[in-house]
């Protein structure tokens, strides 16, 4: 897969691949538009809409409706000595209709626990980054 990332101006930043055009900006604080996403928020979406789309596939597989089944996804911060916050957890809550099979309820934990985002966070690839002359 080859993602082709672009500067079309400002502090934006945009992704091409597969036909599609993922844009990205900064917070008017640090100098952008506030016009889309920031990365690292395109990141932490990522985390929660690809549990989503496990948790939406069961259902389907079961013909359970999705209708009233949400996702909330939250950070949890912690701070190392120096003072500096960081991300100690991502926490995910399902939440589903009384009309849930309850059978189904622990079990919708671990579909979504399934996540590729989250196994390629706890399986990270090697970096390389290179430049090339053209």
């Amino acid at each position: 897969m080859e993602i082709k990332i672009t500067f079309p101006g400002r502090k934006k930043v945009d992704a091409e691949m597969d036909g599609y055009v993922i844009r990205t900006d900064q917070p008017v604080k640090y100098g952008g538009d506030a016009s889309a996403p920031s990365p690292f928020d395109y990141f932490l979406a990522s985390i929660g809409t690809c549990a989503g789309i496990y948790v939406l596939s069961f259902c389907e597989e079961r013909k359970i409706p999705s209708e009233g089944i949400s996702l909330v996804q939250r950070l949890e911060y912690g701070e190392k000595e120096t003072g500096k916050k960081f991300i100690e957890k991502i926490v995910i809550e399902i939440t589903v209709p009384p009309s849930f099979p309850e059978k189904y309820r622990k079990t919708l934990i671990k579909v979504a626990d399934q996540c590729a985002v989250k196994k390629a966070i706890m399986n990270p690839p090697k970096f390389e980054v290179k430049t090339q002359v053209s």
